[in-house]
């Protein structure tokens, strides 16, 4: 493999302003550059880990096609080493250049959809992606696209009101970034040079590999290297736990690790692929995952956060490892040339502790379609419906025999262990048995056997024991009864 040049500069456009800098620390933060190095201060710092929204601003990145794209991110956890290549939008250059409001501004004044005004450019902004790519969202988008903003004081229903106007007052004309997309698109092509960014030493170093096989190279040089997909983990790393993450080595640009793929039953997503981006192609292939997804985090976080990042970091309260484990996923580990590919199952040793050697990363999952005669089913359990931590999560995946017995039965929690894990007591007490009442009431008391969860600030190991039981027999109810289930959201119910 040829070396790839260096370049020891970070280069990408703010608002209409190319930028080139040569002195960023590892961790910065968009947001604090922002506000201290630009004074740019339309966009705010309320939760400093990606849940309030008032920090959001769109990021324009081209896609492995050739397009532009616009995403709200939480400026507050996204580092400014994944901004390479990249067009930053704030809430300043959302009105037109003589100074006219936009639609999507002049429609917050006029339905008094601010109040304090101090989480409205957010607002604006995820209201703003929304409305570039769907000009007249229907309500469920609306409050899709809002989830990750919060408003304390004025209520939902105006904002919700200015949003379903905005298409009303017309504007595509005024709209800069629809103006100037072709433009745009140029000015960033031109900085995709190929090279590898390499700047700062020592404990001020961070790298952007040029492509996936110098990012192979490089993590097996410096296996002790902080990886950095989407940063809504390791953002909070630096914003809460004040812990140092250099040297850091940013792949969100990696388009190698953006392919999704459907071949002989199973969906291929690279590592690099986030929430965001696989939603359509996971929700059409397996429909029980698109509810899950549409709970994770805000639509901040999910254009941000990577199903591999997820799976990586060994968290235990991870949203998509338990459903990946029960529909039977498997993961390509790469460490320089050499691949492996092992059950997600087997990743999982003990909490921190992951099947990944030294120099070695995730680089793809590889994720079974359920086959017509299996049911499969998510259930996510937490204190509000949407962006809130998991207090537990339940898969499960069943075959039942011809003659109504348990063929094979896969059951997966997060949650209720140190690490994602299988119920494999449970399991053995349901195969072989009819798929009724009395069997899974007596598999529940199995559960003891394979979890002992632990109490925090999300919920009580009582509760969780007694949850992880119910959703059993929710699932159990689900298969077998012809009435709607009994899901929270009124668009699900519908």
């Amino acid at each position: 493999m040829t070396a790839a040049t260096i370049r020891s500069e970070l280069r990408f456009v703010l608002n209409g302003q190319d930028v080139t800098l040569r002195d960023v620390a590892p961790d910065q933060t968009l947001l604090d550059w922002l506000r201290v190095s630009r004074l740019l201060k339309g966009t705010k710092e309320g939760c400093a880990e990606g849940d309030c929204g008032a920090c959001t601003v769109l990021v324009g990145r081209l896609t492995p096609s050739g397009g532009l794209v616009y995403e709200g991110v939480n400026a507050c956890i996204r580092f400014m080493g994944s901004l390479d290549g990249c067009h930053v939008v704030t809430v300043e250059h959302v009105a037109a250049r003589d100074g006219t409001l936009h639609p999507v501004q002049q429609a917050m004044v006029d339905y008094h959809g601010s109040q304090c005004g101090f989480c409205t450019p957010g607002f604006v902004m995820s209201l703003y992606a929304l409305w570039m790519e769907a000009p007249n969202p229907s309500d469920q988008q609306i409050e899709t696209a809002l989830q990750g903003n919060l408003c304390r004081c004025t209520g939902y229903e105006p904002i919700l009101r200015a949003a379903r106007a905005i298409s009303s007052y017309g504007g595509t004309d005024r709209d800069p970034l629809l103006a100037e997309r072709a433009a745009m698109i140029e000015r960033l092509k031109a900085l995709k040079d190929g090279a590898r960014v390499e700047m700062g030493a020592g404990r001020n170093r961070f790298v952007v590999p040029a492509n996936l096989d110098d990012f192979a190279a490089l993590l097996a040089a410096e296996p002790t290297a902080t990886v950095v997909a989407g940063s809504t983990d390791v953002g909070l790393w630096v914003t809460k736990q004040m812990r140092d993450i250099t040297p850091v080595v940013f792949i969100a640009g990696l388009d190698e690790l953006k392919s999704i793929a459907v071949q002989d039953g199973t969906v291929s997503i690279g590592a690099g692929v986030t929430y965001s981006e696989a939603f359509e192609t996971l929700s059409a292939q397996i429909p029980a995952l698109g509810p899950l997804i549409a709970r994770i985090g805000g639509q901040q976080v999910r254009n941000m956060g990577t199903i591999g990042g997820n799976i990586a970091n060994g968290s235990p309260i991870g949203d998509t490892p338990p459903a990946l484990i029960a529909l039977g996923a498997t993961l390509t580990l790469r460490r320089g040339a050499d691949r492996r590919t092992i059950r997600l199952e087997d990743y999982f040793i003990a909490y921190g502790k992951q099947d990944r050697q030294p120099g070695e990363f995730v680089e793809a999952v590889h994720v079974p379609v359920p086959k017509a005669a299996e049911r499969f089913a998510v259930y996510k359990v937490t204190k509000r419906r949407d962006e809130d931590i998991t207090a537990t999560l339940g898969a499960f995946r069943l075959s039942l025999a011809a003659d109504g017995t348990v063929e094979d039965i896969c059951i997966a929690y997060g949650g209720m262990a140190a690490t994602p894990k299988r119920a494999f007591a449970v399991e053995t007490a349901l195969t072989g048995q009819p798929w009724n009442e009395a069997t899974v009431e007596a598999a529940m008391a199995k559960y003891a056997e394979d979890y002992q969860p632990l109490t925090d600030m999300r919920a009580t190991a009582e509760y969780r024991a007694l949850v992880a039981r119910n959703l059993l027999m929710r699932f159990f109810l689900e298969t077998t009864s012809a009435a709607a289930p009994a899901q929270v959201s009124r668009y699900e119910a519908a």
